[in-house]
């Protein structure tokens, strides 16, 4: 039998509701009788209050693990500290497979760790850790009616005291494969009755990528409403982390107009360690640097500081919303988007820790740096950089915003105010923890407005001398930190025990999270990173640079260290080497390098077309393969005659311009925002006519071709960019497709075996007018129809990209290591 902490709250002022009063005054004879009325209402919703609260049960799975022994069981000890005679009884269940005994010996050593805070009596810190004790008991869950006599047992004690329950807590601290049944047997055999709340915690992770999230979601879903689950990143729990939104709400006035693309450089999300991944390699290769922090932690910090602030931030539900918008905000990461590298000795340490053979080398990044812009008016062109990794020269954790700064002193430099000239950086910077300051710190520049900051909670100090923090000394800074340092799942356990669920996750943030992430993902699933030292031995071999959306390392020759055998190829060991391929000439390269060449290939084309003939007819395939060409064409060739540059669409989806399923939309975010051509040489299909999609009456596609036959010289394209399906189709052109293969037609409607179905395409007579056509392949999805494309003739009703050869024209293959080798 439980025992409970329960005591009377603190008593309400009783006053008779039925008290007969004569007034004082007789000048205001309603007065005693509001008074008395205020008074009764103030007293009923003082017996209201008393009777909401009731006995709440916390019900901790995993009670014997590593996160329960650390984290877990003093947060949920700082939890009854908080709340101990506030109206609500408590009884705190550990729970786990492990059998009765074994378990609650084992609890019972992770309990001898519990503290107080510094400033609570040691004897009150005595009184208050034995009632916890004895309010905590372990009991075995492994089947259903381990469940059903949990649920038994509590109901019998809150009869027992003569209690109502309020609400049960329980929390997963096990692994995800094993939250279905627990899931299962809660919503079967343990769910509190009407009027009882239910919240769930859940840890991370939440899924491998988009579609084992997806799955994971669905399954909890069907047990649990979204508001009883709390998925914890405890990140959010982190003082200065949990500061960055009322830091934002506070200093509206101040701040929020310089909060913007108009004002702000960059913005820098960094988590560093000096620790290795020895003893977690086995999560670790399941998951890396990126799922590990990057596309959880970082990714819940950059919605804080990026979404739009509701007008109260205290609305939960408005400040998720908005975290969703400006998930929704982010442009899609692609592979040039990110750097990568792994420390030198951790294949050494998965062969040792998984009993992998000699020869394996992992490809699983242990350091990542990732660019991230986001779409919309507030931070268009603003570059964010998320960076995290392990056995680097320190550790620290922190959140940079970087102000431009448009000033010029007269002045030197030794006469300027300390700390307040208009010359010196301007940076607000949310300091998470460690590093050399040491402890969660807020820190503003002193030529920005002084901020505010709550009192009862963080408190401003002075700096310490000669410790100098991003180049400056901390004397340049208003510098706060908080009053009393707790830590992030004391902070969060709270907030699910209060209901408050802006500190956690949502199944919408968490797909939308997955889904911007997933693409990148699986472009770098087997990329060989760069190997590091680790440490301070790292020297500038990790240091990266951006331009436009393209990062990259700043030392571009890679040195290998110590290879060993069977070492994974680095992109240094090959170059762009020439071949043949279906007997015309075929390029190879890594894709960055094949890319590159393919973009220089094309300026000189173009521009000795130009000053030849004064124009150069372009036409682009839609899809992914050609993003990353056109981000390269944008951002790289400043020589590129754009504004004698005819562009035109080799195909186009029946949708609308602004679907993101169109490929005009896509040429217009990755090329067109970024250069000067003139309008009218740009030529997008006319798949919408008369208010309608690619309707035959409408002969969009005649009318393609009559502007092609206008403005093309023998309607003979300078050059036609393609890529190849896995089944063969080039453009959209498919197989067995009853139109563009042959006949006299040059723009043809086609229909796709993939949404959405209805295609406009150029035909493939009309590709093979091209002077030159070039084939972009790119990816190991395409080794096997590269395999196959090798060893067949030209059968363009079974392949359509075989029945590419111009008549008098130049066909050239560019592909891939990944699609030609299948790595």
């Amino acid at each position: 039998m439980f025992t409970s902490s329960w005591q009377p709250p603190e008593p309400c002022l009783i006053l008779p509701c039925s008290l007969s009063v004569s007034p004082v005054s007789p000048r205001y004879p309603g007065f005693w009788k509001m008074l008395t009325v205020a008074t009764c209402t103030a007293l009923l919703s003082c017996l209201q209050a008393q009777e909401l609260q009731g006995h709440v049960s916390i019900i901790l799975l995993g009670a014997t693990g590593d996160l329960a022994r650390k984290y877990l069981w003093q947060g949920l000890f700082q939890l009854y500290l908080d709340e101990a005679g506030k109206g609500h009884s408590f009884s705190f269940h550990g729970a786990a497979l492990t059998a009765p005994k074994q378990g609650q010996q084992l609890m019972d050593k992770a309990l001898e760790t519990l503290s107080c805070p510094q400033d609570m009596a040691p004897s009150h810190c005595a009184e208050l850790k034995d009632q916890f004790l004895r309010l905590s008991h372990y009991r075995q869950l492994k089947t259903a009616e381990d469940y059903q006599a949990l649920s038994r047992d509590i109901e019998a004690q809150v009869q027992q005291e003569g209690l109502r329950e309020a609400g049960r807590i329980f929390y997963f601290s096990v692994p995800p494969f094993a939250y279905a049944d627990i899931a299962r047997n809660i919503n079967s055999s343990c769910r509190p009755g009407p009027g009882t709340w239910l919240r769930v915690v859940l840890e991370k992770p939440f899924g491998h990528d988009h579609s084992s999230a997806q799955q994971l979601a669905t399954e909890l879903g069907s047990f649990f409403q979204e508001e009883e689950m709390y998925r914890v990143d405890h990140y959010l729990g982190k003082q200065a982390v949990a500061q960055i939104l009322p830091f934002r709400d506070q200093n509206r006035k101040a701040f929020d107009h310089l909060w913007s693309r108009h004002h702000v450089e960059r913005v820098e999300i960094i988590m560093k360690e000096t620790v290795d991944a020895e003893g977690r390699t086995s999560f670790y290769e399941e998951y890396g640097v990126i799922r590990d922090v990057l596309q959880n932690h970082l990714t819940e910090i950059l919605t804080l500081v990026a979404m739009e602030l509701p007008y109260n931030v205290s609305d939960a539900g408005a400040v998720l919303r908005h975290k969703l918008q400006a998930f929704r905000a982010l442009r899609g990461l692609r592979r040039g988007s990110a750097v990568v590298g792994q420390y030198q000795a951790y294949s050494d340490q998965v062969r040792r820790e998984l009993q992998k053979p000699d020869s394996f080398q992992s490809v699983t990044p242990t350091f990542a740096g990732v660019l991230v812009h986001i779409d919309n008016l507030r931070w268009e062109g603003i570059p964010f950089i998320l960076m995290s990794g392990k056995a680097l020269d320190e550790r620290v954790g922190y959140v940079r915003v970087l102000f431009r700064n448009q000033a010029y002193c007269v002045q030197s430099e030794r006469l300027w105010a300390a700390g307040q000239s208009q010359c010196l950086p301007r940076q607000v910077v949310f300091y998470i923890g460690h590093g050399d300051l040491g402890s969660p710190a807020v820190l503003v520049s002193r030529n920005l407005p002084r901020p505010t900051l709550p009192s009862d909670s963080w408190k401003e100090v002075d700096a310490r001398p000669g410790l100098r923090l991003f180049g400056r000394p901390l004397s340049d800074f208003y510098t706060y930190i908080p009053v009393r340092e707790q830590d992030a799942y004391s902070i969060l356990i709270s907030h699910i025990f209060h209901g408050r669920k802006d500190s956690f996750i949502t199944t919408e943030n968490l797909l939308a999270s997955w889904h911007f992430w997933t693409p990148l993902l699986a472009s770098l699933d087997r990329e060989a990173p760069r190997r590091y030292p680790g440490g301070a031995e790292n020297g500038h071999l990790l240091d990266f640079e951006f331009s436009g959306s393209q990062l990259s390392f700043s030392q571009q020759q890679l040195e290998q260290l110590v290879p060993g055998p069977g070492a994974a190829p680095m992109p240094g060991d090959f170059r762009a080497l020439k071949a043949t391929y279906r007997e015309s000439p075929l390029i190879l390269a890594w894709p960055e390098e094949l890319i590159a060449k393919l973009a220089s290939d094309i300026e000189t084309m173009a521009t000795r077309t130009v000053q030849r003939f004064g124009e150069f007819h372009l036409a682009l395939s839609g899809g992914s393969s050609p993003v990353a060409l056109l981000q390269q064409l944008a951002l790289w060739h400043f020589g590129f005659p754009w504004a004698h540059t005819h562009l035109w669409l080799v195909d186009e989806r029946c949708v609308l311009p602004t679907d993101p399923e169109s490929n005009f939309r896509s040429l217009q975010a990755h090329l067109l925002q970024h250069i000067h051509v003139p309008y009218f040489n740009i030529h997008p299909m006319p798949v919408r006519l008369h208010q309608r999609l690619c309707a035959e009456e409408d002969q969009g596609s005649q009318l393609y071709a009559q502007e092609i036959a206008t403005q093309v010289a023998n309607s003979s394209f300078d050059l036609v960019l393609l890529g190849m399906g896995d089944d063969g189709h080039t453009a959209s052109l498919f197989p067995q497709s009853p139109a563009g293969l042959d006949g006299e037609q040059l723009v043809v409607l086609t229909t796709s075996p993939a949404q959405p179905h209805q295609r406009m395409s150029l035909s493939l007579p009309l590709i093979n007018r091209a002077k030159k056509v070039a084939v972009l392949v790119i990816g190991r999805m395409k080794h096997e129809i590269t395999m196959l494309m090798s060893r067949v003739g030209q059968e363009p009703k079974k392949w359509p990209i075989s029945g590419v050869l111009p008549t008098s024209g130049q066909l050239v293959w560019y592909m891939d290591y990944e699609a030609f080798l299948g790595w």
